[in-house]
């Protein structure tokens, strides 16, 4: 006669097995998602620097705080920023938001610039997800 179903202490072997399994690959794959919104955070300053660096080739210096990361899109002042391009310095037309959704921290300290995300939850400090990333970071 023809066996027609798996028993009991086989079917417990084969959770086991998988619960092992779960056990080694879920540790590896959580976190990967807040490591990857890392890098995005990288790549975005990254980018927002390059174009600050093309306004201050075009300009002579980087906007100032209170004009901020706008200045990339549209030009504060036609007559202190005379070489400005038609079409800013971002090809979309629009200030990236970090992954958390949040807009970009622009200093300008006497020519020191810096770019911040505040992290996931949008507030100065925390860890883990919620600490604040700065250009500086990025660029090790």
């Amino acid at each position: 006669m023809a066996r027609k179903g798996f028993s009991l202490l086989e079917l417990m072997i084969v959770i086991i097995i998988l619960g092992l399994i779960a056990g080694l690959v879920v540790p590896n794959i959580i976190g990967q998602g807040e490591r990857a919104k890392e890098k995005l955070v990288c790549i975005q300053m990254k980018n927002l620097k390059n174009a600050l660096d093309s306004f201050k080739v075009e300009e002579g210096n980087y906007p100032t705080t209170q004009e901020g990361l706008k200045a990339l899109i549209e030009n504060p002042n036609p007559e202190k920023y005379p070489n400005y391009p038609k079409n800013g310095f971002l090809n979309d037309k629009r200030l990236p938001k970090d992954p958390w959704g949040h807009d970009y921290i622009y200093v300008n300290a006497g020519g020191n610039i810096d770019i911040i995300s505040l992290g996931a939850d949008g507030k100065e400090g925390g860890s883990g997800e919620n600490r604040d990333i700065r250009l500086s970071q990025c660029q090790k």
